[in-house]
């Protein structure tokens, strides 16, 4: 996990995807890529709430906010990447570098900008990026998108900061071929951790006591000395136990499958993805 891709909108939550990402990629020496997508005020419109329903002259004032909104979260995005790289004495390059360590490099995007993104993604180790709180001209479902399309794992930033990911790491583990595919990796991160917890929950699919304690056997030939911890089924759900299990550790980090059941049931039914794409108070490492 030596390249990530961080996606800069220029807006409040930066604070917390830098944070995380530098979380990441400090114990790894890693590259970081930040980039930000620029948007023209038809690409936006698309996912602005009403503007379907606006014509003539609100339709123009409406495409003008959109301009004026995209070349403020340009600079903004600019603004807070050279601010941080200053502050944690990170490295501008857009090659590695001779001497190990950090280094980062800022790109900004214009024309298919969802395209863009996908491929600069699959292009990269991991890709961090947070929840959208507003509209912001992207589609809602951005995250579900790149989680599911884009062969790469996706690690979900918090709205608050954490200052480091390689304390607890809890592995959710359901014996599903997603979680199999985030544990494969997370294994870098879960190398530097100082404690790993492998959880399973009596009510999910395939998981056993014995299926996780075998996995923590087979932890230990990368150097991993994890734990197991099960949890019987009760009345609360998948989630939610992963969730009270969570805060009892303090965990740091989650690993865990990204839609096990298709995408559709969990939209509809719910699940354990959906909830902690909503959710989650600590950064959640994903893979389909």
């Amino acid at each position: 996990m030596k390249t990530i891709l961080v996606l800069t909108g220029g807006s409040e939550s930066d604070t917390a995807v830098f944070g995380t990402a530098l979380a990441v990629a400090r114990p790894l020496d890693a590259h970081l890529e930040f980039l930000h997508i620029r948007l023209s005020p038809g690409d936006a419109a698309a996912f602005t709430p009403h503007l379907e329903f606006a014509s003539g002259a609100a339709l123009r004032s409406a495409l003008d906010h959109l301009q004026a909104e995209a070349d403020k979260r340009s600079a903004a995005s600019a603004r807070h990447f050279q601010r941080f790289c200053a502050q944690e004495a990170i490295e501008i390059a857009d090659a590695p570098l001779r001497s190990r360590g950090l280094s980062a490099v800022w790109h900004e995007a214009r024309g298919d900008g969802i395209g863009h993104m996908r491929l600069r993604v699959r292009h990269n180790d991991l890709v961090v990026l947070a929840r959208a709180s507003r509209a912001n001209g992207m589609p809602p479902d951005l995250i579900e998108r790149l989680l599911v399309g884009c062969g790469r794992p996706v690690l979900v930033a918090p709205a608050r900061l954490r200052q480091s990911v390689t304390g607890t790491a809890l592995v959710c583990w359901n014996e599903s071929a997603a979680a199999a595919r985030a544990l494969g990796a997370a294994l870098p991160l879960l190398s530097k951790s100082a404690r790993v917890v492998i959880v399973g929950v009596e009510d999910s699919a395939g998981a056993s006591v014995d299926g996780i304690r075998d996995l923590a056997q087979q932890l230990a030939w990368h150097g991993i000395n994890a734990e197991s911890r099960w949890i019987s089924a009760g009345a609360r759900s998948t989630a939610e136990h992963l969730d009270s299990t969570a805060a009892d550790y303090d965990a740091d980090l989650l690993v865990m499958g990204g839609y096990g059941h298709s995408r559709a049931r969990e939209t509809v039914f719910g699940g354990c993805t959906r909830h902690f794409l909503d959710h989650a108070e600590r950064p959640v490492l994903m893979m389909h």
